[in-house]
C-alpha cells in the first residue's frame, strides 16, 4: 500500500502566512526523513480561513529542491481552471527537477464559488476537464501537435520541456459523483476516491462499478484505487479521538456551508449538494470517525487500513492529519511520526 499525507498548508487563523508556511513545509521535511511515500498538495483559492494551497505546482517545484526521495502528488489540480499547454509545461517542469517523482492528480473540483471567482461555468467543468487533459497529455507524448476543440484552439506547437518520465508522469482522476467512477474506469485511469463527504459503506459499490468498467475496456489489471480520509494518530485511541475532535468537526460544519454555497450556484445537481451539506451539518464525532476518517493508536489505524484493503482493495491512503487545519504543529508531527514508523512498516 502506498502512503502518503494529504495537505492543505492551512492558514492558522491569526498567525501570519510565513508562519504557516514554515510549519507545513517543516511536516514536509519530516515525512521525507521519516519514509513516508509521497506528499500530496490540494488546490484551493479563496479560502482566507482554510488554506494558502493556492499553486500547488509552485510548491511542488519548491519541495523537489529540498527533498530528494519522496514523491509529489498532486490531489488535484483542477484542470478546467487553467489553460492546458501551461500547466503542460508546470508540471512538466516539476518533473524535470525532481527527477521523476511527480504524479499528476487531476480533477474538476465541487467549489463552485471558486468557478465563479475566475469566470469559468461549472455546467462547462467536465467537457474543460476532458480537453484539458487530452491536449496535457498530446503535449507530453508529440514533439508537436494542433488542436480544435470546443474550448482550445491553435496551430501546430511544441510543449517544452518534456516530462522526465516516459511517456509522462502517473496520471490518476478524481471521482466526485457516482457517474464518475465507471467514467474513470473505462478510460483506465488509477483512481482517487474520498471518504470525507462519502462513507466508507457508500465507497464500497463505486469502486466496485470503477473496476467492473476497468475491466470490461480491457484495462491491464484491476485498476488501482487511492482513498483521501481524515486521519489521526496518537498514543491511544483516547487521546486521538480528543485532539483530533476540534479539527475535524470544525473541517464538517465548514464543509457543509461550502456545499450548502455550491448548491444553490450549481442548478442541476443543487438538491444531492443540499442533502450531503444536511447530513454533514448535523453529523456527530462518533458518525465521522466512523464513517469516514481514520483516527486512533498506531494498532487501530493499522487494523482498520488492512480491513479497507480487503473490502475496497485498496492500493493508497492520502491521510488527512490536520483536516481542518486547528491540530497544533507538534500534534501533527506525532500522528506523523506514527504513521510512518509503527504503521507504514506493517504493509511492506
Amino acid at each position: 500500500m502506498e502512503f502518503g499525507m494529504f495537505h492543505e498548508f492551512p492558514t492558522l487563523g491569526e498567525r501570519s502566512h510565513a508562519e504557516a508556511f514554515d510549519e507545513a513545509l517543516a511536516q514536509v521535511d519530516a515525512a521525507e526523513r521519516w519514509g513516508l511515500d509521497a506528499m500530496w498538495l490540494g488546490e484551493l483559492h479563496f479560502a482566507p480561513d482554510r488554506s494558502l494551497l493556492a499553486a500547488p505546482l509552485t510548491i511542488a517545484a519548491a519541495l523537489a529542491g529540498r527533498t530528494q526521495r519522496i514523491k509529489l502528488g498532486l490531489a488535484v489540480q483542477v484542470l478546467p481552471l487553467g489553460h492546458p499547454l501551461r500547466l503542460a509545461e508546470e508540471a512538466a517542469t516539476v518533473d524535470q527537477v525532481s527527477r521523476g517523482r511527480l504524479i499528476f492528480g487531476v480533477g474538476r473540483s465541487g467549489v463552485v464559488r471558486t468557478y465563479d471567482t475566475f469566470g469559468v461555468p461549472y455546467a462547462e467543468s467536465r467537457e474543460r476537464f476532458a480537453e484539458t487533459l487530452e491536449i496535457i497529455r498530446l503535449a507530453w507524448t508529440r514533439p508537436s501537435f494542433a488542436y480544435s476543440g470546443k474550448y482550445f484552439r491553435f496551430e501546430e506547437v511544441a510543449v517544452v520541456p518534456r516530462p522526465f518520465q516516459v511517456p509522462h508522469p502517473p496520471i490518476r482522476v478524481a471521482a466526485n459523483t457516482a457517474d464518475t467512477f465507471p467514467m474513470i474506469g473505462t478510460l483506465g485511469y488509477p483512481m482517487f476516491a474520498s471518504a470525507r463527504h462519502v462513507t466508507w459503506d457508500e465507497l464500497g459499490p463505486l469502486v466496485r462499478a470503477y473496476r467492473e468498467a476497468y475491466r470490461a475496456a480491457g484495462h491491464p489489471g484491476n485498476g488501482e484505487v487511492f482513498v483521501s480520509a481524515p486521519t489521526f494518530l496518537a498514543a491511544n485511541d483516547a487521546e486521538a479521538a480528543a485532539e483530533a475532535e476540534p479539527s475535524i468537526m470544525a473541517f464538517y460544519r465548514y464543509q457543509a456551508r461550502l456545499l450548502a454555497d455550491s448548491a444553490a450556484r450549481s442548478g442541476t445537481v443543487a438538491v444531492a449538494r443540499a442533502s450531503r451539506a444536511e447530513r454533514l451539518r448535523t453529523m456527530t464525532f462518533a458518525q465521522a470517525s466512523s464513517r469516514h476518517a481514520i483516527v486512533g493508536a498506531p494498532d487501530t489505524v493499522a487494523r482498520r487500513l488492512h480491513e479497507l484493503q480487503d473490502e475496497l482493495g485498496l492500493d493508497g491512503i492520502l491521510a488527512e492529519l490536520n483536516c481542518g487545519g486547528l491540530i497544533p504543529h507538534e500534534k501533527v508531527q506525532e500522528a506523523l511520526r506514527l504513521l510512518c514508523t509503527e504503521v507504514q512498516p506493517r504493509f511492506r
